[in-house]
């Protein structure tokens, strides 16, 4: 099943910088292919989606964090959950790791 990826305000702001920013370029890269690959599948092994027990999502849903990065300095996460509709999934972040 493809989702459909609702992209909060606040994750496009967070997307259009990076990609703006000429020094992140691989980092808007990684993002894009992961963003592409969420909608394709939310658990290819690639992504290591696992939930955040600590955060929810604006309705109160279940989050996910989905790594757009690994293994590098300040790696990008992409934090997410399921809805508002069947079949979407709304992003809500696109940050670097807190440390």
């Amino acid at each position: 099943m493809t989702f459909v990826l609702d992209i909060s305000g606040k994750a496009k702001k967070q997307i259009k910088s990076l990609k703006e920013d000429a020094g992140l370029t691989k980092r808007y890269k990684a993002v894009s292919h992961a963003l592409r690959q969420l909608a394709a599948n939310p658990r290819h092994p690639s992504l290591e989606t696992h939930p955040i027990e600590s955060l929810s999502g604006p309705n109160g849903e279940k989050m996910f964090e989905a790594y757009a990065e690994d293994k590098t300095p300040a790696a990008y996460r992409i934090f997410w959950c399921y809805g508002p509709d069947k079949g979407t999934i709304h992003i809500v972040s696109v940050q670097k790791h807190p440390d």
